[in-house]
């Protein structure tokens, strides 16, 4: 792949200061705060941190269950969205659908974050900005005056964490970090990673077997990480590996439950399998899902799958 231009296959153009033109304006939708026939939820958008701009998107399903004409609280998600930490957004229609059918389904009050994007602002930002949201949402549960979809329906000791690709990883560092933090009344009950964003400087099987996926293959994986990574890094950082820092490693044990799915094509499994490894040796509780058919991001092609991993992560919720 020496002729392999990464920076087109993603759609991006370098700039000489360090940011990156995004050449592609990704299908979006606006929130609906108002209930729309055929759409099972309402959604709204609200700023996080005015001075980082970090907003969020909030989903909250039409039909709220009730017992004995109480409204029963709904389990709160964190959700982020993949992207490899530099493209998409929550208004992106690969993020909003999934977050609605979680909302709805599940039932559950979804929290999707609108992190700032590498390289403009590499990691851990994202962890930030992800902990910075978790923090406003128990302002928001603690104040008489909060956001109304979060005090009123949200079950604040039922918090979840989770993602796709990139997501996953910022749901994994994020919960690790939250464990350092005061964050109660809110509770975090477990976190699940799809296909979950995780690399290093030696090249494990699967990179070499598929280092010419079609949606991610190696040189796309390593610009990702050059460009996401804090500068002067390497790929055995402990946001990217994880498994090389003794002293991360040995806060993983706070997680708590995890699900973590993944499929047998992805050039990342075998990373994401030596996650799962390292967190059943740290005495975490891993639901993991391990496919052997399917690829790298099946969910956003194949509604079937997609509503297939969805079920699981119902199911891991309630």
């Amino acid at each position: 792949m020496s002729k392999f231009d990464p920076y087109q296959h993603l759609s991006i153009r370098p700039n000489p200061d360090g940011t990156i033109t995004r050449l592609i304006n990704f299908p979006s939708t606006e929130a609906n705060p108002d209930i729309i026939p055929g759409i099972p939820t309402v959604s709204k958008d609200v700023t996080v941190n005015e001075e980082t701009k970090v907003w969020a998107r909030i989903f909250r399903p039409n039909k709220l269950p009730s017992n004995d004409n109480t409204v029963v609280r709904l389990p709160i998600v964190f959700y982020f969205h993949g992207g490899g930490f530099t493209l998409f957004s929550v208004s992106n229609i690969t993020t909003h659908q999934p977050c609605s059918t979680i909302a709805s389904e599940t039932p559950a009050i979804v929290v999707a974050v609108e992190h700032r994007l590498a390289p403009e602002h590499r990691l851990p930002t994202q962890y930030e900005d992800a902990i910075d949201t978790i923090l406003w949402v128990k302002k928001q549960v603690l104040d008489p005056q909060g956001e109304r979809w979060l005090r009123d329906y949200g079950d604040f000791t039922r918090c979840y964490l989770g993602g796709r690709g990139s997501g996953g990883n910022i749901a994994f560092h994020a919960a690790i970090k939250a464990a350092d933090r005061y964050i109660k009344p809110l509770n975090t009950n477990g976190i699940f990673l799809n296909q979950p964003m995780f690399g290093g400087k030696e090249r494990l099987p699967s990179e070499l077997k598929y280092a010419t996926d079609q949606l991610i293959p190696l040189p796309v994986l390593d610009l990702l990480w050059e460009l996401a990574l804090p500068k002067a890094t390497d790929r055995d950082h402990r946001y990217c590996n994880p498994m090389q820092d003794a002293v991360y490693k040995s806060k993983v044990s706070s997680l708590g439950r995890c699900l973590v799915i993944s499929f047998d094509m992805d050039p990342m499994f075998d990373r994401v399998q030596a996650v799962v490894q390292m967190l059943v040796a740290e005495k975490v509780q891993v639901d993991a899902r391990f496919d052997i058919v399917g690829f790298h991001n099946i969910d956003i092609v194949d509604t079937q799958r997609a509503q297939a991993i969805l079920n699981i992560i119902k199911e891991f919720i309630i």
